[in-house]
């Protein structure tokens, strides 16, 4: 079986990947959910013109020279107007947040004042609308301000409190389960048999996810039998998995049954094997509304497919609008080598030039198994299939990892 490109595999992936059904969340358990629809204000902010600062309301006419006096005939705070107007002559004192009387285009600061008996006097001639916060001037009913696939930051949530929203429909979060396989895995903290490793795939991944948005659900390690990974496959189901992970099993030795248990629980197989390094012996296929994916158990190459695999189907079954990874420019801070059929993901350090320019500098050890250089790296430096000796400085393509 020919191996497919990398592009072709995410199409096959996130094809029919259509945002899950919405639900109405309060404000408070609504962050970095993502909207189902998009969001107008309910009202208009500010309701009404109302003060900047702490000072006096009068007419501009009034207050246009300086040591003009006038009377001041009541007091303004928020959430509590002046009931009168302010006639030729007058003052109202005013604080933040208080809604401009009748009458008055402008506000003097107090520090522009001398406060005299039943008056003031000006300091600093007034100017039409100065220090005046006009009513709408952040938003009108009816503005959109939160687009539909938009997923929520916390100034999100202020925006839509402002624009008073209790509660706001959002996609409901995808369902990931998690299967690690092999008989060679222990739990850290464990002590490792012979020919025993620590396990380690799973809790980057499920970071991964729920940093995406998802519920996760660990289903822990299966031995390399059929018996033990059906069964998981089954749990993955029974508990309303939108996407299953397995990790591990997926190559092509005598112990690796991950294939041949999905294919016996009636995974539709769309592809096995992909033409990208790390990560070649990986699998995607469905049961049913569940979507699954094989990653590969060495650790890089597990994480590196889970980013660029997992990570868009969560996005697009959470209706976001950003499913897919941006790559940035950059220039490569050494010298690589020519590439094969494949499509290289290379570990790099990050560093920015004294003039802004963005360098990344593959680390010198690739192997899939090395998570020592995975944690310090900062991005993935992408080199297409075929691509010929590139020299430092040359640009480059990358991809982020998440910090």
């Amino acid at each position: 079986m020919a191996l497919m490109p990398v592009t072709e595999a995410l199409a096959a992936i996130l094809a029919g990947a259509e945002p899950l059904p919405e639900e109405m969340v309060a404000l408070d358990a609504a962050y970095h959910r993502v909207l189902a629809r998009d969001v107008a204000a309910l009202r208009n902010q500010p309701p009404q013109a109302m003060s900047a600062m702490d000072g006096y309301a009068v007419r501009s006419a009034d207050a246009a020279r300086v040591s003009a006096r006038l009377r001041v005939i009541g007091e303004v705070a928020a959430g509590r107007p002046f009931d009168g107007a302010v006639g030729e002559g007058e003052a109202v004192r005013i604080f933040t947040g208080g809604v401009i009387p009748a009458g008055a285009d402008a506000v003097i600061i107090q520090e522009e004042t001398v406060v005299e008996s039943g008056g003031i006097t000006i300091t600093e001639a007034a100017r039409p609308g100065r220090h005046i916060r006009l009513a709408g001037i952040d938003f009108r009913q009816g503005d959109v301000l939160l687009a539909r696939g938009t997923r929520l930051t916390d100034r999100d949530l202020s925006l839509a409190a402002g624009m008073n929203h209790p509660e706001l429909a959002v996609r409901r979060r995808p369902v990931v389960a998690m299967l690690a396989t092999g008989d060679e895995l222990v739990m850290p903290g464990a002590t490792p048999g012979p020919g025993q490793i620590v396990y380690s795939n799973g809790y980057a991944l499920r970071a991964l996810a729920r940093s995406e948005g998802a519920d996760v659900i660990d289903l822990g390690i299966a031995a390399d039998t059929l018996a033990a990974t059906t069964s998981g496959i089954r749990r993955a189901r029974d508990v309303g998995a939108d996407i299953l992970i397995t990790t591990g099993g997926a190559s092509v030795g005598d112990h690796d049954l991950v294939k041949q248990s999905l294919e016996a629980e009636g995974v539709a197989m769309a592809f096995w094997r992909i033409a990208m390094r790390p990560g070649k012996p990986m699998m995607h296929g469905r049961l049913g509304a569940m979507r699954v994916i094989g990653l590969p158990g060495n650790p890089v190459s597990s994480y590196v497919c889970g980013l660029l695999f997992l990570v868009p189907l969560i996005r697009g079954l959470s209706g976001r609008s950003d499913r897919h990874l941006v790559p940035e420019q950059a220039l490569l801070g050494r010298d690589v080598g020519a590439n094969d059929v494949r499509e290289d993901y290379l570990r790099a350090r990050l560093e920015v030039r004294a003039d802004g320019i963005l360098i990344a500098t593959p680390v010198d050890h690739q192997d899939s198994s090395l998570l020592g250089n995975l944690a310090a790296a900062q991005a993935l430096v992408i080199r297409p299939p075929f691509a010929p000796n590139a020299a430092a400085g040359s640009a480059c393509q990358l991809l982020r990892l998440p910090a």
